[in-house]
């Protein structure tokens, strides 16, 4: 076998051996596999009931604009009326 043969032959089982990898990798979990756990801190915080109503409404509500201004300052992290 000459040089350029062998150099196929590699590519070949290279490419043969990544496409396994990432069979494996991407393939679904088994079936007796559990899911993650989520810590506390991934739980993404609940939204008030104004604000799922608001999320709904196509209207201007001067309670829901209030309502979006104090949700936005607390996750900006400024307080009432700084």
């Amino acid at each position: 076998m000459d040089r350029a043969g062998r150099i196929a032959g590699v590519a070949i089982l290279g490419g043969l051996a990544l496409t396994l990898a990432l069979i494996a990798a991407v393939g679904p979990p088994e079936p007796g596999a559990s899911a993650p756990a989520i810590t506390r801190v991934e739980v993404p915080p609940a939204s008030p009931p104004i604000l799922r109503r608001c999320r709904t409404i196509t209207v201007s509500d001067p309670g829901c604009e209030a309502a979006w201004e104090a949700k936005r300052q607390h996750f900006f992290g400024k307080k009432g009326d700084a």
